[in-house]
This record gives structure tokens, C-alpha cells and sequence, in this order.
């Protein structure tokens, strides 16, 4: 088995002014992960190694670079998945931590359960060693710009959100294991307290040996109401290749509750798709499949050497 990695940095829109930083992101997450499987790391570690790049990464709505709620504060989520063994952790409105996705990962080795939440989350971390951060050195000025402007009179929340989407990776390592992660910031001026999509296992994400691995990203409301990744994953149990399952499992959410998004998904056998159905996707970063990768900021992505 070939391994294979594909990160992805949001769907939407992105501003002309950032596209190098995006498509530099996405490079650098996907030689992360492709530089984890090439030393025997497994998939789990890949998707891992691959969000933390861009959860530290400032042009990205995830860990710093995370956008502010109502209040200007930060809340992220973020799910990890092992396909072996259906292994999942997740965490939801956390503040003040730099990683969420590592934290995750702990849920997932270190607890009985697949998801904390808030003040839970913050002790945990706080018993397995997870240094604090101040929530200032988490906000970069981009998305403090973008509070101030949500709250002013007649804006459009829906606008400003544009460019901003959730990270994730899937892999597959060379004994076959199939992994997903994801993680994000959320929406621009949230309720405090509101959790999407990410940390929802078979929403954000969903791994299995048996059929593949999904990572999502878009509208939250709208891909719980479908349990999206889950959605494209028994498309593909029944019979449809990785694009068909996710046009499938998009066209769906978009006929019944007018919801847009996408996804980044791959088999067990390491053949693997990107869809949409937003206008422009972002960086949806790269493979490792014969040792090339692949970025873009458009669907499909550009191979390079």
C-alpha cells in the first residue's frame, strides 16, 4: 500500500492578498504529514502532524488565526479518527490552548470518552501537561479586524466569513490504516458556546479500514443536519468511487437543507477525491501518492515535483 496524504484548508472564497500564504500552508502541512509516513509513522500521526501545521499557521481559522465570538474571545474544536479500531477525540469550545487537534488525540488515548467540551476539556489538558496560552497570543489582528467589523451596524457576518473554513487531513499508511483529523476556530462572531460541525464524530470527520476516511468543511449547521462525512462514506459502502460518494453526499446537503461545504476523502485502497460546492475552494493541499504532492487553491490542485 502506498501511503497518501491530503490536507485541505477551507472551503470558500479566499482574498487575493493571502492566496501565497494559503498555498504555502497547505504545502508545508502536506510535507508534514507525507514526511511522518515516509519514516514509518503511522496514519494517525500523518493527519495529526498535518493540522498542527496549519492550527499554527495565522492564515488559517484554526488553533491561532482562529476567528472570535461574540464576546472577541476564541472557542475551537477539532476530532481526530483511527480507522483500525474506530478510535475517536474530540474537544469542543476550548480556549487557550495553541493545539487543539493534540488535545484531541489525548481525549481519544488518554479517556473512556471520544469528546470534552470547555472547562472539562481546559482540565484535562491542564493534567496531561498541555501548557496554557493567553488567548492574546492566539488572535491575530486579521481577526480582531473581522470582530470589530461583524459588529458594526448593517454589517454582513456571511461576507466576512469568506476565506475562512476549517483544516483537515486524511491518510492511509502503508499497512493500510486510514485516519482523519480536523479542526477550526468556527464562525466569525458566534454565540459563545455555539460548537459546529468538527468535533461532531461523522460530521467533521470519519475514518474506517473498511471503507475510507473524510474530512469536512463548510457550513457547520448544515453538514450536522446531514452527518456529512458519514453520509459520503456509506456512498461509498455501497458501491460509489470517492467522487461519486462525496458529489453524492454535497448534492444532497445542498437539495435538502440548502447547505454548502466540502470534503476531502480517500478509500481504503488510497484512491482519493476533493469536491465542493462552494464557488472556490482553499488550498485543499496535498497528496503523497509515488512519493509527489500536490497543492492548489482550486479544485483538483496542480501536481508538483
Amino acid at each position: 500500500m502506498k501511503p497518501v496524504v491530503v490536507v485541505h484548508g477551507g472551503a470558500g472564497s479566499i482574498v487575493k492578498e493571502y492566496e501565497e500564504g494559503y498555498i504555502s500552508g497547505v504545502s508545508q502541512a502536506a510535507l508534514k504529514g507525507y514526511e511522518a509516513l515516509k519514516n514509518g509513522s503511522n496514519a494517525l500521526k500523518a493527519v495529526e502532524e498535518a493540522v498542527i501545521v496549519m492550527e499554527d499557521d495565522p492564515h488559517f481559522n484554526a488553533g491561532y488565526g482562529s476567528v472570535l465570538n461574540q464576546e472577541g474571545d476564541i472557542e475551537m474544536d477539532a476530532i481526530i479518527m483511527d480507522g483500525k479500531n474506530l478510535m475517536s477525540g474530540a474537544v469542543s469550545a476550548v480556549r487557550c490552548i495553541a493545539n487543539p487537534i493534540t488535545l484531541a488525540r489525548l481525549v481519544m488515548e488518554k479517556t473512556d470518552h471520544v469528546l470534552l467540551t470547555c472547562k472539562g476539556a481546559s482540565q484535562f489538558a491542564k493534567s496531561q501537561g498541555i501548557p496554557e496560552v493567553p488567548t492574546a497570543k492566539l488572535i491575530t489582528e486579521r481577526s480582531r479586524e473581522r470582530w470589530k467589523k461583524n459588529l458594526a451596524p448593517g454589517s454582513n457576518p456571511l461576507k466576512l466569513q469568506l476565506g475562512l473554513g476549517t483544516v483537515g487531513a486524511v491518510a492511509i499508511d502503508g499497512e493500510g490504516n486510514v485516519a482523519c483529523a480536523t479542526s477550526t476556530g468556527g464562525i466569525s462572531n458566534k454565540m459563545v458556546g455555539r460548537v459546529g460541525d468538527t468535533s461532531c464524530i461523522g460530521s467533521g470527520g470519519y475514518a474506517d479500514n473498511a471503507i475510507g476516511a473524510v474530512s469536512t468543511t463548510g457550513d457547520g449547521e448544515s453538514i450536522m443536519k446531514v452527518v456529512l462525512a458519514r453520509l459520503i462514506l456509506y456512498h461509498m459502502e455501497q458501491g460509489k468511487t470517492p467522487e461519486e460518494a462525496t458529489d453524492a453526499g454535497l448534492d444532497y446537503m445542498k437539495t435538502r437543507v440548502d447547505g454548502y461545504g466540502g470534503a476531502i476523502v480517500i478509500n481504503h485502497r488510497g484512491c482519493l477525491e476533493r469536491d465542493e460546492t462552494m464557488d472556490i475552494v482553499s488550498p485543499p493541499g496535498g497528496s503523497t501518492n509515488s512519493a509527489s504532492k500536490c497543492q492548489g487553491l482550486y479544485q483538483g490542485g496542480t501536481e508538483i515535483a
